[in-house]
């Protein structure tokens, strides 16, 4: 019998139970395995499965009973709020991207990568490898396992030109995802209270990063090449911010890519100020018609912190990032997390080093470079037919996401509310400024599930827009 049988058995067993008075015994499992015409591991999967519903209880040695249902009082948790007293921060709430979507939904909201353009069999193999070896039973070192550190450290240093001294593996502190690193950096370079300066529209995981950390986000407005470094250089001033957040390539949410020339005079503005760029490369995997360009491979001199993240690319299940700092700064940041994690699991470290240093792992970022592409310009186009409401000022030649701008007066709560109702989710784009938005924006991700639907996610975003109160 498979699965399906044992789901055939728990269906019939609810009708019945749903017409039990409560502690009803259920029908032994000779009987059911006579009446079902089931192996007795069969029934037993069945009886599992509604012992996980909470429909039934198992007494060992008496038998299985209808479960009573427990009536329901409303909980009083008022007393908390004198416990706790008010916030420090306002830490903004979780994200629309992290919703998780329904099947029957087109799902343009996310920021993770569908499976297919995941390396899953290199994934599978690398925890197969993994599991067999020392690290399944061992502690790591505090700032990752030597090997890995390395990798990082050589993958920046093969950018950094002529002059400039590469990174060391020393300087590289393995991280269980970037979101956490985020937290790390903030709290060991900005104290609580102080400024940091953020790119405007940014990250929502940095904005939230940052006010968990209890520090100060100063906006500074960014375009297609990057931020002004007129306006960089001012914010410095006025605030006496000692930190800078930015995205260099491929920015979540806009896909902008900082050009060359752009990327010097931000690092000339840090490094005039006496400051820290945090460099978030969040992304580096996924150049469509570019390849990613690293700040930290001009820098030498510790003004540039530089976050890479494996967690997209590789597999969400295997949350792998790292820092490369030099100086104090990196001590601090290895104080902060030690203190946070201890460590990052040794297992999910000797996996995320299987995938990269296997010859197919760049044959599978080729691959995914072009159905990027392909998903991009689709996105792109339904859009132009179904919904020209809705203008791409930039097309982005990396990331995962469109950053489209609406129409003046576009309600966006009511936007996404009715395109969720014609099967639509999107994600508003007011999540990523860390303040007053610039205007209506949507961040529309070509990286999920089913492409073939973006013709048609066009055309409910198109006809959401026509509609009476949309605007």
């Amino acid at each position: 019998m498979n699965d399906d049988s044992s789901s055939r058995i728990a269906a019939a067993l609810r009708d019945w139970i749903a017409d039990a008075p409560p502690g009803a015994r259920l029908p032994s499992t000779r009987t059911l395995v006579a009446r079902h015409q089931a192996s007795p591991v069969t029934v037993q999967r069945a009886l599992r499965e509604l012992t996980a519903q909470g429909l039934v209880e198992s007494r060992p040695g008496v038998g299985t009973f209808v479960r009573a249902v427990r009536t329901a009082r409303p909980s009083d948790y008022g007393w908390q709020t004198a416990a706790l007293r008010a916030p420090q921060s306002r830490t903004p709430a979780v994200s629309t991207a992290m919703r998780s979507a329904p099947n029957d939904v087109i799902a343009l909201h996310s920021g993770y990568p569908e499976r297919e353009l995941l390396p899953e069999r290199l994934v599978r193999s690398a925890l197969t490898r993994a599991v067999r070896g020392d690290t399944t039973l061992s502690r790591p070192p505090v700032a990752g396992l030597p090997e890995l550190q390395s990798w990082f450290a050589h993958e920046l240093g093969a950018a950094s030109p002529v002059g400039v001294t590469p990174p060391s593996p020393s300087d590289v502190i393995v991280l269980p995802g970037s979101q956490s690193g985020l937290s790390s950096l903030f709290r060991a370079l900005v104290a609580v209270g102080q400024p940091v300066l953020m790119e405007s529209p940014t990250y929502w995981g940095a904005i939230t990063a940052a006010a968990q950390a209890g520090v100060r986000v100063v906006p500074v407005p960014s375009g297609p090449d990057g931020p002004d470094p007129d306006e960089l250089a001012r914010a410095f001033e006025e605030s006496g911010a000692r930190v800078f957040y930015g995205q260099p390539n491929y920015a979540n949410p806009t896909g902008a890519q900082w050009s060359v020339e752009r990327a010097e005079q931000v690092l000339e503005v840090v490094r005039t100020h006496g400051s820290f760029l945090v460099e978030d490369d969040w992304a580096h995997d996924f150049g469509i018609t570019s390849t990613p360009r690293p700040v930290a491979a001009h820098d030498d001199s510790g003004h540039v912190i530089y976050l890479r993240s494996l967690t997209k690319s590789v597999s969400p299940a295997l949350r792998i990032a790292a820092v490369i700092a030099r100086g104090p700064a990196r001590e601090r940041i290895l104080v902060d997390r030690g203190a946070d994690s201890m460590y990052v699991s040794g297992l999910l470290q000797a996996a995320a080093l299987d995938v990269v240093t296997q010859p197919a792992w760049q044959t599978h970022l080729r691959s995914v470079r072009e159905q990027l592409r392909a998903r991009r310009d689709l996105l792109l186009d339904s859009l132009h037919t179904h919904a020209p409401q809705a203008h791409v000022e930039q097309v982005p030649t990396g990331g995962l996401n469109l950053w489209a701008r609406l129409p003046d007066g576009t309600d966006l709560i009511d936007l996404v509310t009715r395109c969720e109702r014609g099967g639509l989710l999107i994600a508003p784009g007011t999540e990523w400024f860390p303040a007053e938005p610039a205007g209506p924006f949507l961040r529309l991700n070509y990286s999920g599930p089913n492409p073939s639907a973006f013709p048609d996610a066009a055309r409910i975003l198109g006809q959401a827009l026509e509609l009476p109160g949309s605007r």
